[in-house]
């Protein structure tokens, strides 16, 4: 049977993990979204105690991160607070 468009969306549907892409590690880390990096340091440090955390620390550690593939010179205070933010909540929800 020849492959359609149909048969390729049914089969990227039927996989949820592919098609949701939540481990893949391959793929790039930029600075936004910011839910997406907090997610990502949530993985690689889960029991960081994030109350004491300084902004050049935060900003070493998502830098460090596998995948972070985004200019570390554009990092902002706003932005690198928003991340906080965003990492704080995750784990207070979790």
């Amino acid at each position: 049977m020849p492959c359609t468009f149909w048969n390729f969306l049914v089969a990227k549907l039927a996989d949820p993990v592919d098609n949701l892409n939540m481990d893949d590690e391959t793929q790039p880390l930029y600075w936004e979204p910011t839910f997406e990096v907090a997610l990502a340091l949530i993985q690689t440090y889960p029991n960081f105690d994030i109350e004491s955390i300084g902004m050049k620390q935060l900003k070493d550690m998502i830098i460090a991160l596998p995948n972070f593939a985004d200019d570390p010179g554009i990092a902002s205070e706003e932005l690198l607070r928003g991340i906080l933010n965003e990492w704080y909540e995750e784990q207070e929800n979790a």
